[in-house]
């Protein structure tokens, strides 16, 4: 890795995936939203919730399917087959690029891979994690109202947890079912109001059984029939600290699809992952991209977290290496797209034209809430893609890897269900739902990924999402002129200081003045 976060980033990140834990416990910033309580899951795991049962509706649900099993189902052998040729493709630029670090499955490999036998294992499934609102996203498809999700994670389970030291048989991988939040076989007089309503209504965590699966629970509008598409994200190799790198983990994202006709699963672009070596390398393709981005409505649309490039300017898969620090560098997905970011004269926009775009929109009385700078642009077209995301205040690459409720004592294992990340962008996500509710045209903007939104600052007060301990900052320059006005909003609470750590950078972290 050409940019690593040192050793104390390093640790902070993993403190404030534990930190949150506790804070998001007292104020339950999840409710409404989300269904994250091991009990619940478990229960719902072992009913009609069971990623087999979804998939194969006319199954027992006694019986959860195994990985094997999984990916035997029609539906799901495009998934397989997609996953088998990611493998061969990142084996084989690996030893193109890398020819003398070995790459395989073990310990005895620079490179450790995932093994893929795993997915063809009777002894492996996978295991409900967690269950998400995303009616936020209802600006995609507001027909649908938005998406909720059922996110499952691959776990051992021939191996059972026994004793005080027993340890988590979970594997580093997760598929997300999305569902339409309102599916093709609901009422047609169900409106989004009362979606929201309905999750609303759940209070706070964890909620009753049967407030969720009730007649009048949001769960109870939830069957096959809402399936849109599946999203997977696995750890496809890592590469421990060694004389010759620092830490490494590499993790594979890919989108499929759901085709209601034939009943089968294909790959599809992953939404905003712009395909940076392909518009790089056409000159026509960068012309368009750049003109399509730079229209008004569109810089709008990038400046609020709402836009949707088109699969003209996608990829179809992505690979996020982690962790990536605060510097610009080629290990971000927008790397590059910009002039001076290390290209050789072929970037998509220089300096003036961001500049020039900026200009204009001021004039044309359009009131951007977080591009206010060319860094500002290129962190936020960074951020909207699946892979800078994922690079953002994750948990060991993933967001949401859900409290593992199969372990003897879910305290010796993974007792933190989701990241900063998550936790930090709650209120905005009730916010949405509450307009539902209210009948109110709701506000689907975003900040950046790395800091919540203002909207939800009396919420996180106190909490490191917002502005506290471990939360991301910025560090002003001397005077005046050297202050990026897309970030000056980033600071610190009472008593804590912005450290820095990139070379380059004035982005940190906050810490408690003096360590």
């Amino acid at each position: 890795m050409s940019r690593a976060l040192k050793c104390l980033l390093v640790m902070s990140v993993l403190l404030c995936g534990a930190a949150p834990g506790r804070a998001a416990e007292d104020r339950a910033l999840e409710r409404g939203a989300a269904v994250i309580d091991p009990a619940i899951l478990r229960e719902l795991d072992h009913g009609r919730f069971n990623l087999g049962r979804m998939l194969a509706p006319k199954r027992s649900a006694d019986t959860p399917l195994s990985s094997r099993d999984l990916f035997g189902l029609a539906a799901m052998v495009p998934v397989r087959e997609a996953l088998d040729r990611e493998f061969d493709r990142y084996v084989a630029k690996h030893k193109a690029s890398l020819p003398n670090e070995s790459i395989g499955i073990g310990d005895g490999f620079a490179f450790q891979l995932f093994d893929r036998a795993l997915l063809e294992s009777s002894d492996v499934r996978f295991v409900l994690s967690g269950i998400v609102n995303r009616m936020d996203r209802a600006y995609v498809a507001p027909k649908d109202c938005g998406e909720i999700r059922l996110i499952y994670r691959l776990t051992r389970t021939d191996v059972s947890p026994i004793g005080e030291k027993a340890v988590s048989q979970r594997l580093p991988m997760t598929l997300n079912l999305v569902l339409k939040a309102k599916g093709d076989g609901n009422d047609a007089s169900l409106g989004c109001r009362e979606i929201a309503r309905r999750w609303l209504a759940t209070g706070s965590a964890p909620p009753a059984m049967e407030k969720l699966l009730g007649k009048d629970g949001p769960l109870d509008l939830i069957d096959a029939r809402n399936i849109d598409r599946i999203e997977t994200n696995l750890q496809i190799a890592h590469a421990p600290k060694s004389a010759v790198r620092d830490f490494r983990t590499d993790y594979l994202l890919k989108v499929f699809d759901y085709d209601g006709v034939a009943k089968r699963f294909a790959e599809a672009p992953l939404e905003n992952q712009i395909d940076r070596d392909r518009i790089l390398a056409d000159g026509a393709l960068r012309r368009d991209f750049k003109a399509w981005l730079l229209d008004p409505k569109h810089l709008a649309e990038l400046d609020r977290g709402t836009l949707l490039i088109p699969d003209r300017f996608l990829a179809t898969v992505a690979v996020a290496p982690t962790p990536t620090g605060f510097d610009v560098s080629e290990l971000e997905p927008e790397f590059g797209m910009v002039q001076g970011e290390g290209t050789a004269g072929n970037a998509v926009f220089s300096d003036g034209d961001v500049v020039g775009a900026l200009q204009k929109a001021a004039a044309d009385g359009t009131k951007l809430q977080n591009i206010q700078s060319l860094a500002g642009f290129e962190r936020r077209l960074n951020d909207v893609t699946c892979a800078g995301c994922h690079q953002t205040r994750g948990i060991g690459g993933f967001h949401f890897p859900g409290v593992d409720w199969m372990a003897a004592k879910p305290s010796n294992s993974t007792v933190v269900p989701a990241s900063p990340h998550f936790f930090g962008d709650q209120p905005r996500r009730r916010d949405i739902l509450a307009s539902f509710r209210d009948g109110k045209a709701p506000d689907f903007s975003r900040g950046f990924s790395n800091r919540p939104q203002q909207r939800g600052s009396a919420e996180l007060a106190g909490t490191e999402y917002s502005d506290g301990w471990g939360a991301h900052c910025y560090l002003p320059g001397a005077r005046p002129a050297e202050t990026d006005r897309s970030f000056r909003g980033w600071t610190c609470a009472d008593g804590l200081a912005c450290q820095v750590a990139g070379k380059a950078s004035r982005i940190g972290m906050c810490f408690v003045k003096g360590r």
